[in-house]
């Protein structure tokens, strides 16, 4: 027996028990639940490790690598001077060492493969830069330019021409750009041709906006040194040498594409020829730009832009001709190996493919993936895998390591990762019972209509972010605009396109590019209508580069995971869309030049002043979400402005002022709580002034104000010096404005269609 309690203990724990029972939230309920959570945190971490041990086994740690490698591509991209070469290097020669030696110990093992994956893209980029650099124009120019004549690009009105230049007036042979673009409005020029004109030139322009697309980047790693226009005559002038044998190749190369363009483009006839063209030969300037907002609006667009899509059409295309006819014999499909010679056709086909279409950067992307899946076959592996697109994507990087901060890149392997998953998921699926059989009319086409409607979603979701990123837009639409156009692509245009191009040495191509045409005009037909459905176009403001990386973190979750991991992968998605969802949106935002402004009026809307390029401004607008257009009459409501300057309002009362002579600055410079001007200032003002020093120095400029006074956002930063950009030296101010030569307008250099390369 067990001695009684003293007196009253026995109540005082009946007591503490009743009210641990009737109030679990006190101390002694929580130190009961301590254990609980102990074990459950345990659990955790158990089904963690048991996670993380499947994804080891099924070798999924593989297909992660591209991901350190694009983040040492990322660590070069943010320094603020150009590294050396060797420090990457020996930092993954040290790591793939210490991998080897530790090999023994997984973990350990596998952290320094990743560190090496690292410094492997550091080294890439850093590699990369320096093979491709060359002199910048330092400023805007008038002069005579004479050069090799690469490619020439019709368009709508003239022709843009890419030339190797030869000579530059004012311009030192060490100082002077390798490469040029410009554009001009008539005159017969042929690639090859020697040429002698005076050109209007300037440097590649910066990002409209602090953070938005850098098309003076681009137009580093693309060998442009200058882009501009050429108005008056072009002569033809013999060569100062010979050209360069890879020019002739080239030149010869694109006199055939230009050739092939124009035939398509006539017998196709109308914006469906030239939109057959265009997935042929990938000269797109013959698309105007109403035909270009409807593909976009109606989501489609990307089937103008040779990229995966046609690769793998053309190379399916091929591959199941090739397949069909061997098997046409009996002799030869059970003596040969069919399947593989197939392939062989169809990586030789997606080569020349590439090739003649001009080889840029999405195109050479999309082969690469291509023969990547097309070996697999070769080595009796599944063409579509995750470790494959893993392979695809580390050469892309090894290869063009800027191809990471396009959208290209950033969306295409979205996509095709969104569209591995599933399709891996869809086939480990576990089924109780079969599903319905349906006679054959019917079967055949359910099958083709919902895959056309789960790739499309899929792919939407996927480069959703990517879009609204890169463009501030999204086509709700897209769905139904690629479950119409789509069908007409695959079954239609590409094999009719294939056709045409193996016919066409025999001349015997005419009904080919007619029937190509035929069903281009649907699409751009179905295209059309979609466009003109209301909203099919949103405006979305442009949130910053935290959520996308939340964005991304989140789709690379979900897809590359094949346990239960993946499921985490709402919590950046989330985390990102909070992000996103309230951006930081600019009071004033400044031209590069100085040539105009826009502030955020009383309305919580631009209103602009001075004259800024209608590029420019479509930029600012599709930013700030706002879906006007550039020649919208209320974008100036709210600007009081003389032949001085103007003076606009903010939404808080500040006073703005916008001044284009001297006098008017002393003015402004009392009365004003910001002052932009784009004349060189060096006297003393009151207010914020941004004046064209200013300007120079940091590039396009936003001003945000919070709560310790504005806060100035440049595209250009102070102290930062890389190969590509444009902080040119600063020059004292003098009493009068310059007389430098009169630039070309940003709208001679727009970027049009090309970041989507």
């Amino acid at each position: 027996m067990q001695p009684a309690p003293p007196p009253g203990q026995g109540d005082a724990t009946r007591s503490r028990g009743a009210r641990t029972l009737a109030l679990p939230w006190t101390r002694t309920g929580r130190a009961r639940g301590g254990p609980g959570l102990s074990l459950a945190l345990a659990s955790a971490r158990e089904r963690l490790k048991r996670a993380l041990a499947l994804e080891a086994e099924r070798r999924r740690l593989f297909i992660w690598l591209p991901v350190p490698m694009g983040i040492g591509i990322l660590l070069y991209f943010a320094a603020d001077r150009e590294p050396a070469l060797w420090a990457p290097l020996v930092g993954f020669v040290l790591a793939a060492a210490g991998a080897v030696g530790l090999r023994r110990r997984p973990g350990a093992a596998r952290a320094l493969i990743a560190l090496a994956a690292v410094f492997a893209g550091f080294a890439a980029a850093t590699w990369r830069t320096a093979s491709v650099a060359s002199p910048l124009l330092d400023r805007p120019r008038i002069g005579q330019l004479t050069g090799f004549v690469e490619s020439v690009e019709s368009r709508d009105a003239g022709a843009r021409l890419v030339i190797l230049v030869t000579g530059l007036a004012g311009v030192e042979a060490a100082e002077r750009p390798r490469r040029v673009r410009v554009n001009i409005r008539a005159g017969e020029v042929a690639p090859g041709d020697h040429i002698a004109a005076v050109a209007r030139l300037l440097p590649p322009p910066g990002p409209a906006r602090p953070g938005g697309y850098d098309f003076g980047r681009d137009a580093f790693f693309r060998g442009l040194g200058a882009v501009g226009s050429i108005s008056g005559k072009i002569t033809l002038t013999p060569p100062p040498q010979a050209p360069p044998a890879a020019l002739q190749v080239a030149a010869a190369l694109d006199r055939a594409r230009n050739a092939l363009t124009q035939r398509i483009a006539s017998i196709g006839g109308g914006q469906a020829g030239a939109m057959a063209a265009a997935l042929v030969t990938g000269k797109r300037g013959l698309i105007t730009d109403t035909t270009n907002a409807d593909l976009r609006a109606a989501g489609i667009y990307h089937i103008v832009s040779i990229s995966g899509l046609h690769m793998v059409l053309a190379a399916g295309t091929i591959f199941w001709l090739v397949r069909a006819l061997l098997a046409l014999s009996q002799t030869l499909a059970l003596r040969l190996p069919v399947k593989k010679i197939a392939a062989l056709a169809a990586m030789a086909g997606s080569v020349a493919y590439c090739v003649f279409s001009g080889a840029e950067v999405a195109t050479v992307r999309s082969l690469i993936m291509t023969l990547v899946m097309l070996g697999a076959i070769l080595v009796d592996r599944p063409a579509l895998s995750m470790r494959n697109l893993a392979l695809a994507a580390m050469i892309v990087l090894l290869r063009e390591p800027e191809a990471l901060l396009g959208p290209s890149f950033q969306m295409s392997f979205g996509a095709v990762a969104a569209l591995i998953a599933f399709a891996e998921r869809w086939e480990n699926r576990g089924r109780s019972q079969p599903p319905p059989a349906l006679p054959w009319p019917l079967r055949p086409l359910w099958i083709a209509a919902c895959g056309i409607v789960v790739t499309t979603l899929l792919a939407t979701a996927a480069t959703a972010p990517f879009g609204a990123f890169h463009f501030q837009t999204f086509n709700p639409f897209g769905l139904l605009g690629n479950a119409l156009a789509l069908p007409f692509v695959s079954l239609c245009v590409m094999p009719a396109a294939v056709f045409g191009v193996l016919a066409y040495p025999f001349g015997l191509d005419a009904p080919a590019w007619w029937l190509m045409g035929q069903a281009s005009q649907v699409v751009l037909k179905l295209a059309h209508w979609v466009a003109t459905i209301d909203h099919s176009t949103l405006v979305i403001p442009a949130f910053g580069t935290a959520a996308l990386l939340c964005f991304v973190l989140s789709l690379l979750w979900a897809t590359l995971w094949s346990t239960k991991l993946r499921l985490l992968a709402v919590l950046p998605l989330a985390a990102g869309v909070a992000v996103a969802a309230k951006p930081e949106r600019p009071a004033i935002l400044v031209e590069r030049d100085g040539a105009g402004l826009a502030v955020r009026g009383p309305d919580d809307r631009l209103v602009i002043a001075g004259r800024p390029s209608r590029f420019v401004l479509e930029q600012w607008l599709s930013a700030d979400g706002d879906g006007r257009k550039a020649d919208d009459p209320s974008l100036r409501q709210g600007a009081s402005c003389d032949p001085a300057g103007c003076v606009l309002t903010t939404r808080e009362g500040r006073s703005i002022a916008y001044a284009q002579e001297r006098l008017a600055i002393i003015e402004d410079c009392r009365r004003a709580d910001v002052v932009v001007t784009p004349i060189p200032w060096t006297a003393p003002c009151a207010a914020l002034l941004i004046d064209r020093t200013a300007l120079q120095r940091d590039g396009a400029t936003a001003l945000v104000h919070g709560l310790t006074g504005w806060r100035r956002h440049a595209a250009e930063q102070a102290g930062r010096s890389r190969p590509w950009s444009r902080q040119p030296p600063i020059q004292p101010a003098a009493r009068t404005a310059p007389a430098t030569a009169p630039a070309p307008s940003v709208a001679e250099s727009a970027p049009d269609t090309e970041r989507l390369q």
